[in-house]
């Protein structure tokens, strides 16, 4: 198979011989924005429209999504950011993912599920305000001020529920949030969960939006709004302090790149899981096979299954925050070690994955282009459903609780070891899934995508990836199709509830432990480049939306 695995430098990615690239190529000159949010994509196109760049329509994209979309992200969290910049024809990427506060104690992550009133332990000093900020001074054209002022229009106006919003707040969590005073009063009017179609304003995160607008990120990391942020963490038991707020910075990371088929696939180094798992089951199946087995069969499920499992099994044992836990990427994708790993695999055996605790959580996906040929693909994520379940209500920020992401001594031992290389620590970034990834062809963009759902995010964008490019589906069929999840308990995989019982039966003669999903709130969203038009496609598990132009 042709591929190679290499973490280069941003500007040696940018030059055109090294890919062997024709200074003549070009791709359609049209822009669009695929998300989560009909009211997202929308307000992202319309800056589009205003001349701005696709990192313009990106923040306005990530600080609508935070209003709209609370469940999922927002300024109380963080995320990472992939951008093509088409005038140097390079990628860099941006880690605004939340750190660890310095007076971390980690015993208390060791008592996880932990109660409400020590859900402040759980919270991360928050990276998406200088997240934002940072791409905006690198990539963007229009006025910071003009695009933090749609998301503040949003907010101080109002919104309506979307059907995603909706079903979350009807959902399991429910009782937990009706007793979160700020929560309570925006969704809960009586006691009830809003409806869809129901109009939520939201007036103190409009006013720190405004803030934003007017005096950048440090109205968020010093201050009043800095100062609540800690308070309330720290009622609920967290260690974050205004040092930490003021210390955080968003780093620029080397891109992983990897060669498969013909491509270049750039994607998510450490603090992110979602690049290695996608090169280790990129590296394991050339298409030929896969087209041989046929997009979504049970033979193609179960081989894409074990694939997942493996490279789950290696997130576990190996893979931490580079910056605090020397990882070697390259050995652990060494061509022998995988091709000992592919002669295990067969058809009709499964492999076992010892158990660990790894849960969905709340993640919102943008991707976004430009007419001069740039390209982002941004996840922000507050973690699981409305983060620590903890507001600030004064400004109106929800907080994250990604520190829940370290994994316990107790989630490893199933692998015979006694700590975590994503073992809870002091000013350290927690293991992420999240994927963003963008793929080209002769040297420029062909796909950009990404996806939400916790640790179903680098699966789901494994299997759309697979499909664009092995199988030549469209954007709006691939991120439709169905596809299948490698949980970490009881069942081996889980599949959709369109599943037929001959497919089950099928995967189960295979040695597969077969469950039904229970959860559809996982997403995908891709824009694709190689036609007249820029085409999107908007996943309709969370009832997305893609406009292209």
């Amino acid at each position: 198979m042709n591929w190679r695995l290499s973490l280069v430098a941003c500007s040696l990615l940018g030059a055109a011989a090294a890919l062997g690239q024709s200074p003549t190529l070009t791709r359609p000159s049209g822009q669009g924005v695929a998300s989560e949010n009909a009211t997202v994509t929308r307000e992202a196109l319309q800056v589009l429209q205003a001349g701005g760049s696709a990192a313009d329509a990106a923040i306005t994209a990530a600080l609508v999504a935070g209003v709209t979309a609370p469940t999922s992200s927002g300024l109380g969290g963080g995320g990472f950011a992939l951008l093509w910049d088409a005038k140097t024809r390079a990628p860099w990427l941006l880690d605004f993912r939340e750190t660890a506060p310095a007076a971390l104690d980690a015993s208390v992550l060791e008592q996880r599920p932990l109660a409400p009133a020590r859900m402040g332990h759980l919270v991360g000093v928050p990276g998406e305000g200088r997240g934002l900020f940072e791409l905006h001074r690198r990539a963007g054209k229009l006025a910071w001020a003009n695009l933090v002022q749609r998301a503040e229009k949003r907010a101080r106006q109002g919104y309506l529920v979307s059907p995603h919003l909706g079903a979350m707040l009807r959902g399991s969590s429910a009782a937990t949030l009706t007793q979160v005073p700020g929560l309570a009063a925006l969704f809960f009017p009586g006691g009830k969960a809003a409806a869809v179609g129901v109009r939520v304003v939201n007036l103190p995160l409009a006013e720190t939006l405004k803030r934003l607008a007017a005096e950048g990120p440090e109205a968020l990391y010093g201050g009043a709004i800095a100062n609540e942020i800690v308070e309330v963490a720290r009622a609920h038991g967290g260690t974050l302090t205004l040092e930490d707020m003021a210390r955080y910075q968003p780093i620029v990371r080397e891109v992983m790149r990897l060669r498969y088929e013909g491509y270049d696939v750039l994607t998510m180094p450490l603090p992110s899981a979602g690049g290695l798992m996608l090169a280790e089951v990129l590296r394991l199946f050339p298409a030929e096979e896969l087209r041989r087995l046929g997009f979504g069969t049970p033979a193609y499920r179960h081989l894409i299954a074990e694939g997942l499992r493996g490279a789950i099994a290696d997130r576990m044992r190996y893979l931490g925050d580079g910056d605090h836990e020397k990882v070697d990427l390259n050995a652990l994708l060494d061509e022998r070690r995988l091709g000992q790993r592919r002669t295990s695999i067969a058809l009709d055996r499964t492999h076992a994955l010892p158990r660990f605790g790894l849960e969905g959580g709340g993640t919102h996906h943008l991707v976004t282009s430009d007419r001069q040929g740039n390209v982002v693909s941004l996840t922000t994520t507050v973690n699981r459903l409305f983060g620590a379940k903890l507001m600030a209500e004064k400004s109106g920020i929800v907080l994250n609780d990604q520190l829940d992401d370290f994994t316990s001594v107790g989630a490893v031992a199933p692998f015979g070891m006694t700590q975590s290389p994503n073992r809870p620590r002091a000013l350290a970034r927690p293991l992420s899934s999240m994927t963003p990834t963008l793929v080209l062809s002769a040297g420029l963009p062909l796909l950009v995508l990404g996806g939400s759902g916790g640790p179903a995010i680098s699966q789901n964008v494994v299997q759309v990836l697979l499909g664009s490019l092995v199988f030549g589906q469209e954007p709006a069929a691939a991120v439709a199709a169905p596809r299948i999840y490698v949980p970490t308990q009881n069942a081996t995989l889980m599949v959709e509830t369109t599943t037929s019982a001959a497919d089950i039966a099928d995967l189960e003669q295979r040695g597969e432990i077969v469950a039904k999903l229970p959860f559809n709130s996982t997403a995908v969203q891709v824009l694709r480049f190689d036609a007249p038009r820029v085409r999107g496609g908007a996943d309709p598990r969370k009832h997305g939306e893609a406009l292209a132009e």
